[in-house]
């Protein structure tokens, strides 16, 4: 089994980076690969283009110590980590145009032996079919007996925004290889940092594993947005509600909130959706629930400014989670956008202390401003609390008559 000393990570994202700069920081060659020159201009300056906490350390030190350094372009190396983005389209479906088109990127440089990994959280057979790409393009790197000569593996990132450099090194690891080989050369790979235990299995078992994971989590989520509209139409306070009842020992019932958001549990569960539409009813169900939780708050919003011509409603949040600047498929976002839209004569402050500009799709809103915290509870006829940001965590001192639609239940 080959040692990979040198090591091209695809996709300088929120996990990309992260695992760029440790495998750098443990004496590994490392060039990241972004199509961003702005992202490769700064991991090259020793900076972090975008909120976690650590990482700057991490990314600043290899680069000065010359273990990490950021390209446009891939270089040859003993083994490849794509972690790209993996959205879905919109009828669903799992978009994999980004792993299609790091799989062409690299396939020129790939010498035979050479290990391939993709991190993408992605459907099944997406590995497998990273690996066709690969040898459409390189058919010289199938053997004599039909067998590929680059060993292709998939581990699934499984950490949480905000710990990402914590987790990174203690949270055990699935690994799933195309073959046993390449499980076995990912799982050293890995080992190089990982100290929580390293599983391994085939490749669809590790795509699936991950998916389920999220889902697990999306439908229990589900479950308690669900009470939370119950409960409101009851007269009930949810978040009383749930407390009193997690005290029983075999009950942990999770928090509501706007929606879901973030790449992963917004999305992974449509992944197996798509992979087998009749058996995956409870799991499509609790991501209908969750994506109508956006279109709930809104009218509530809507309810608490009927009569007012021209309200001004102050949203607290636009990240998808607390205290970070990620934004991905937040449901914040939505109920900005579309609070916006349904107050055409209206004012919408978006308040969110982790970003200096708005998205595109809000900044393109001539009713929807970034405002600081104070102004926009001084000025605001309702405020929505999105998003549980420490900042926000003070309760504070509303002018008369300002309604609180709080979704998160810091307030209470």
């Amino acid at each position: 089994m080959g040692t990979d000393n040198s090591v091209v990570v695809v996709g300088l994202g929120y996990i990309g980076l992260p695992t760029a700069a440790i495998l750098a920081s443990n004496g590994v060659d490392v060039v990241g690969v972004d199509v961003n020159p702005r992202t490769v201009d700064a991991v090259n300056a020793g900076r972090v283009p975008f909120v976690e906490p650590d990482l700057a350390g991490f990314v600043s030190q290899a680069v000065e110590a010359g273990t990490l350094r950021a390209s446009l372009e891939p270089v040859e190396a003993d083994a490849y980590i794509v972690a790209v983005p993996t959205p879905f389209l919109e009828d669903r479906q799992p978009d994999l145009s980004y792993i299609e088109a790091a799989s062409r990127s690299i396939a020129p440089l790939l010498r035979a032996g050479a290990l391939v990994v993709l991190e993408s959280t992605s459907p099944p057979g997406a590995t497998a079919q990273m690996r066709d790409w690969i040898l459409a393009a390189r058919p010289d790197l199938v053997g004599e007996d039909g067998e590929p000569l680059v060993l292709v593996a998939h581990c699934p990132e499984r950490v949480l925004p905000g710990r990402v450099m914590v987790e990174l090194v203690t949270n055990d690891r699935i690994v799933g290889g195309l073959t046993p080989e390449a499980a076995e050369r990912a799982k050293a790979l890995y080992e190089v940092f990982c100290r929580g235990e390293i599983l391994t299995t085939d490749a669809v078992t590790a795509e699936l594993a991950k998916l389920t994971e999220n889902s697990f989590r999306d439908v229990n989520i589900a479950f308690a947005n669900e009470l939370s509209l119950i409960a409101d139409r009851l007269g009930v306070d949810v978040w009383e509600l749930i407390a009193l009842a997690n005290h029983h020992p075999r009950v942990n019932i999770l928090q509501p909130g706007p929606g879901v958001g973030g790449h992963c549990i917004a999305v992974d569960p449509w992944f197996i959706v798509a992979a087998d539409p009749a058996n995956s009813r409870i799991i499509r169900t609790a991501r209908e629930i969750n994506d109508g939780k956006p279109r709930w708050v809104i009218d509530q919003v809507l309810a608490a400014v009927d009569g007012n011509d021209s309200p001004t409603v102050a949203t607290l949040g636009l990240a998808f989670k607390a205290d970070i600047d990620d934004l991905r498929e937040s449901p914040a976002r939505k109920i900005v956008a579309e609070l916006a839209d349904d107050l055409p004569h209206g004012t919408v402050l978006a308040v969110e202390p982790h970003v200096e500009e708005l998205p595109a799709e809000l900044a393109n809103r001539r009713n929807v401003e970034l405002a600081p915290l104070e102004a926009a509870l001084e000025a605001a006829d309702v405020v929505v609390v999105l998003v549980d940001h420490t900042a926000f965590r003070a309760v504070p001192a509303l002018r008369e008559g300002v309604v609180v639609v709080d979704t998160k239940g810091l307030w209470r």
